[in-house]
Order: C-alpha cells, then structure tokens, then sequence
C-alpha cells in the first residue's frame, strides 16, 4: 500500500484527513513538518497531507515556509470540520482542571474558552500527542484538546464536547507529492486554482504592478501571504493562489505580466477547488 505522511501522532487531525480524502494511503506519522517533507522528496511516501491554515487561529506559518524551497508539489485541497473535545484523565475531577494542553493552533481555536474558564493554556507539540502524554504521565489536574478518536485511543474521557470558540471551524490541507515528474492536471469546467510563489523586484511599487495583471485579466486572486527572508526586514517572498489554471487565457497573460516585475517565480499548485469551498462561493 502506497504511504502518506502527516504531522503528528495517531488520532491527530491531520490523520484523519488523511483517512477521510486518501482511504487508499497507508498513514505514516512524522514528529515535526519537516520530516513529512522530507519523507516525500527522499520517496519514504508518495504523498503527504499537511494543514496551511484553519478558519479561526489563521495560516500555519511553518508549512507555507516550507512549501517554497522544498522538491513538493501541491495537487489536491481538503476542508475539514474540526471539532475540538476537552478531555481529562477518566477519575479526574472537571472542578479542579487548572490546566489545558495542546497544540498551539488548537489552543487558539479555542482561545476564549480557555480564558472564560481560568485555564492555563499550555503548548504541546500537536493534539493527539498531548493525549498521550498525558496519559503517560498521569496529572488530574490537566486537560488537553484534542479529536474525539484520540480520547478513545489513550483512555481518556471528554468532559466537555465540541469546546471551539465557533461551530463553523475547518481547517484546510493540501496533499503534496514529489514535484519531479509531476503533471498538472488539465483544464476543465471544474473550478481550477493555481498557487505560485515570487520574489518582487528592487523597484518602486513593484508589488503593484506584478499583481496588476490579475485585475487586468479579470483573475480573482484568492490568497496572498508575505514573509521576511535572510532576517532582514527588506527581501520578502510571497505566497499566492489565484482562481484558473494556467493555460485559462486569462491566467497565462496574468502570469506573464508577473514574470516583468518578480524573481524566482514558481507555480507549487494546480488542483480542483474542493467542493466545501465551491459551496461557500456559490
């Protein structure tokens, strides 16, 4: 069976995105974000299925800093409803939870919460891996957020369901392979979009007038991210998606205009709109 790897432990959320869009993947997890990159570009899996951002704590600032420098290319997204559960150890006491762990993108999912209830929010490295932790080392007086699975995994109980600050909370992934080799998927009357990143040239308004052409062309640009590189507060890369595939007319002459004024362009992405987001825009 062909492998898929993904951050995390077993019962994250990132496996069960895996399990719900990939069912064909063996999933293989990985401690940090850049050994699932690694393990697709030196072939240890063919795919990988990584969150760049959720729709209340933002964009998850160490992949998109990794999907540009790294042999990957971004060939499908997935939306995911995520539903966080607060869970202790099976004899703990809710009334003297003092402390709450798990991973930073889920303690902000779950900000207010966390301060309405007097807790201590305390990082972990991700969700599931905080349920086994703590069942590991046995503390009643902390609670960590996590997926329901994970709960039943590591033999804790929940004891308070559903604890996200908004119901409406999804997280997108997109699912990486190998960029050697890859092949675009071809034009169709299925929503396309296309992601790329550029460096801007030293001139005066040179962001203006690279993204100019999108507007000229008529290309709804969907995502636009900027980072400081080199640690300097000057040479910055971004990050963008736009709606289309590159050989839509409309698109190749907006990204024709953009090779005027950028460097080191790149397009990382050509996939099918997931249907969630279809939805939403219909």
């Amino acid at each position: 069976m062909a492998k898929i790897a993904y951050q995390g432990e077993p019962g994250a959320f990132s496996e069960l995105c895996c399990a719900a869009f990939a069912p064909a993947y063996e999933p293989v997890a990985f401690p940090t974000f850049d050994q699932v990159f690694q393990a697709v570009t030196a072939g240890e899996c063919q795919s990988a299925m990584v969150p760049v951002e959720n729709s209340l704590a933002g964009r998850v600032d160490d992949v998109y800093r990794l999907l540009p420098d790294r042999q990957v290319a971004a060939v499908a997204e997935h939306f995911l409803p995520v539903h966080m559960q607060l869970m202790a150890l099976p004899d703990a006491d809710p009334a003297k939870i003092r402390t709450v762990r798990s991973h930073p993108m889920a303690l902000s999912q779950c900000r207010r919460f966390i301060r309405e209830r007097g807790y201590l929010p305390e990082a972990a490295r991700d969700t599931a891996g905080s349920a086994r932790e703590l069942r590991d080392n046995p503390d009643p007086t902390v609670a960590v957020i996590a997926p329901r699975g994970a709960a039943e995994r590591y033999g804790l109980k929940i004891i308070q369901p559903d604890c996200q600050d908004e119901d409406r909370n999804v997280t997108r992934f997109l699912r990486l392979v190998p960029e050697e080799g890859v092949v675009w998927p071809k034009r169709s009357p299925v929503p396309m979009l296309t992601s790329f990143v550029f460096r801007v040239r030293n001139i005066p308004a040179a962001l203006y007038k690279a993204l100019g052409g999108f507007a000229t062309n008529g290309v709804n640009m969907t995502k636009l991210e900027s980072y400081q590189e080199d640690h300097s507060f000057e040479a910055t890369r971004f990050q963008a998606e736009a709606q289309g595939h590159p050989d839509d007319p409309a698109m190749a002459r907006a990204l024709e205009e953009l090779e005027y004024f950028t460097t080191d362009r790149k397009v990382i992405g050509v996939f099918a709109a997931d249907p969630y987001r279809v939805s939403r825009e219909a």
